[in-house]
């Protein structure tokens, strides 16, 4: 028996990487999901993980798409009891080279996105009950970087923000939102990433980068009846990164 047995998540981002982790534990813990992503490997992400998985293509930027997605999970499984807003993108300018273009590449995805996923998701919980919003932010929401990812980390705290809001305004009707902050976590873009540059690893007290389904795990157990108290949170899971004072 699962510890979501029953329950019924949109994940966004699911293609690959951390979101794609996230299903696959979802799905182990008894959850149906509908796998979001705009690559197309939502497709590949449901025919691993079998009929559990229905895959959806949606740009979280776009609102209407959003509202699509929703729709479609209210349509497949009657009621949405979890969301997982991971869809995002990256930078690496720092701040006096930022371009508006690049501005807005990624407050759109990462922001934005979250704040449509969080909104609509919303929506589609309320009438259920409620249900568990889970944000996924960074570390570099927490703390400035000198690897010059000025705007992603600026989203990043924005999400945080955004969280906190979600949770306090709307506790009361039964959703709980939470955001998770990985740091480094080894994922098909990053790998390799570790040998390439040991410095990284050496800031992490564990010596090693995360894994994606570490962070999954945290994940499933935000979105069972097991946290049923737990709101407004704002949780690292970066080996202990951010509790080093150099």
């Amino acid at each position: 028996m699962g510890e979501l047995d029953g329950k019924c998540a949109v994940i966004t981002g699911a293609g690959s990487g951390l979101a794609k982790a996230a299903t696959r534990v979802f799905v182990r813990e008894g959850a149906k999901v509908l796998a979001i992503d705009i690559s197309g490997r939502e497709k590949e992400t449901a025919a691993e993980l079998g009929d559990a998985v229905v895959p959806f293509r949606a740009d979280v930027s776009r609102e209407d798409d959003v509202v699509a997605m929703f729709a479609a999970a209210l349509s497949e499984f009657g009621r949405v009891d979890a969301v997982l807003n991971i869809a995002g993108v990256g930078t690496g300018e720092p701040v006096a080279d930022v371009t508006m273009a690049e501005y807005d590449r990624v407050m759109d995805v990462n922001l934005r996105g979250v704040l449509l996923g969080t909104k609509h998701g919303i929506r589609a919980m309320i009438p259920t009950g409620g249900g568990a919003l889970i944000n996924y932010s960074s570390t570099r929401g927490l703390n400035a970087s000198p690897r010059g990812v000025s705007v992603y980390a600026a989203t990043k705290a924005g999400i945080i923000s955004f969280t906190k809001s979600a949770a306090v305004e709307y506790g009361l009707q039964g959703i709980r939102a939470n955001a998770i902050c990985p740091g480094f976590i080894e994922t098909e873009l990053s790998r390799g990433v570790a040998e390439r540059f040991p410095e990284l690893v050496e800031t992490v007290p564990m010596r090693r980068p995360g894994r994606p389904e570490e962070v999954a795990e945290l994940a499933a157990f935000l979105a069972s009846d097991r946290s049923s108290f737990i709101n407004g949170a704002i949780i690292p899971i970066d080996g202990g990164h951010i509790a080093r004072l150099a």
